[in-house]
C-alpha cells in the first residue's frame, strides 16, 4: 500500500453474497469517485464469491460467521475487533444478511450505511429477492433502493439517498432486481463518498448534504 493510500479513510465492508455492490465500491475507488480505501472485507459466510472479488482487490479478508459463535453479542464483538484493528472509519453492509448486534451499531454510530433493494419505508426487512417480489405483489408502479444509516431498528434509519426505478407490466422478480441492482451500484458509493467526505449531516433522524465548498 502506498503512502498516498494509506491516507484514505478505511473502510470496512460486510457482506454474505455474490459481492455486486462490494465490486461497485472497488470501481468508484479507482475511478477517483470514492475516496477511500477498503481495509478490510468482512463476510458471513466462508463460501462467499464476494471474498473473491475482496483477494482480486487486494483486500484483507475475515470470515465472521454469526453461527460460529455463542450469541449475537459475541459475534457483534469479533467484528469490533476486526474493524479497530485495522482502524476502520466508516462501514457498509453490501448484501449483509445477518443482522448486526446493537454493539456494532453503537461503536459505529452515523457510520454504517445499507443498500436496500426497495424504496423506504416501504418493504422493509428481508433481503433480496424479497423486497423486489412484494413490489410485485402488491403492484406498485415504482420501486427503487434506499441507502441509509444503520440504526438498531432494521431497515429505519436515515434515509440518505434513494433512486427510483419504474415497475414494468411484464416484470419478473429477476428483471426488477437487474433494474434496482444497477442503481444500487451507483448509489451506495456515492453516499460513502458523501459520509467520508463530511458533507452528510444528520439530525433529528433525518440527513442532509453540506455544501461540496465548505
Amino acid at each position: 500500500m502506498s503512502k498516498e493510500t494509506s491516507a484514505l479513510p478505511g473502510l470496512a465492508v460486510l457482506v454474505s453474497g455474490r459481492g455486486s455492490n462490494l465490486a461497485a465500491i472497488f470501481r468508484a475507488i479507482e475511478q477517483d469517485e470514492l475516496h477511500a480505501r477498503v481495509a478490510l472485507v468482512i463476510s458471513s459466510r466462508a463460501d462467499a464469491p464476494a471474498l473473491d472479488i475482496a483477494r482480486e482487490h487486494g483486500a484483507e479478508t475475515r470470515v465472521i460467521a454469526p453461527k460460529s459463535f455463542a450469541s449475537r453479542a459475541e459475534a457483534g464483538a469479533a467484528i469490533i475487533a476486526a474493524m479497530r484493528e485495522v482502524r476502520v472509519q466508516a462501514v457498509a453492509l453490501a448484501g449483509y444478511k445477518p443482522i448486526l448486534d446493537a454493539s456494532v451499531v453503537a461503536a459505529y454510530s452515523d457510520r454504517i450505511l445499507n443498500v436496500h433493494p426497495s424504496l423506504l419505508p416501504a418493504f422493509a426487512g428481508g433481503m433480496a429477492p424479497r423486497p423486489q417480489a412484494d413490489a410485485l405483489a402488491a403492484g406498485v408502479k415504482v420501486s427503487g433502493c434506499t441507502v441509509h444509516i444503520v440504526t438498531a431498528d432494521v431497515d429505519a434509519g436515515p434515509i440518505v439517498a434513494q433512486a427510483a426505478v419504474p415497475v414494468l407490466d411484464d416484470d419478473t422478480v429477476e428483471s426488477l432486481s437487474a433494474r434496482i441492482l444497477a442503481e444500487e451500484h451507483r448509489l451506495l458509493p456515492l453516499a460513502l463518498e458523501w459520509l467520508l467526505s463530511g458533507r452528510l449531516r444528520i439530525e433529528q433522524g433525518r440527513t442532509w448534504l453540506a455544501s461540496a465548498d465548505l
